[in-house]
């Protein structure tokens, strides 16, 4: 009973903070999505409704066969390979959209990386 209150509670904040950037923005979205052992992004253009770049901890690219990487440097990696990904799409200025995590660690990790290539928030 405890997991479904702590669920629906989680599920609240996330969808407080996605209505929020979809009512003042008309920017995509750049939705993160975070676990214990992976992080994965994706930029959403919810005008359209698609995906118009995605990046994850789970590709080849970002890992590279090591597995001794902390977490907040897979999370850079992530970050920086979307926002090259982003660019090559045509896309600069995004919406970020934390969902219920809190801008904090690999979230921030993240985020400084997509500034870093490019991508304005």
């Amino acid at each position: 009973m405890v997991t479904m209150k702590k669920h629906a509670a989680r599920q609240a904040k996330a969808n407080s903070v996605r209505r929020r950037i979809r009512r003042e923005s008309d920017r995509p979205r750049l939705s993160v999505c975070r676990s214990l052992k992976h992080i994965s992004c994706q930029l959403i253009d919810d005008s359209k409704g698609h995906t118009v770049a995605s990046a994850s901890s789970t590709e080849k690219e970002v890992r590279g066969g090591a597995t001794s990487i902390r977490k907040t440097d897979v999370a850079k990696h992530v970050g920086a390979l979307l926002a090259a990904r982003a660019k090559a799409a045509g896309v600069t200025k995004v919406a970020f959209d934390r969902g219920a995590f809190r801008y904090h660690g690999r979230i921030k990790a993240l985020a400084d990386a997509a500034r870093e290539g490019g991508l304005e928030f």
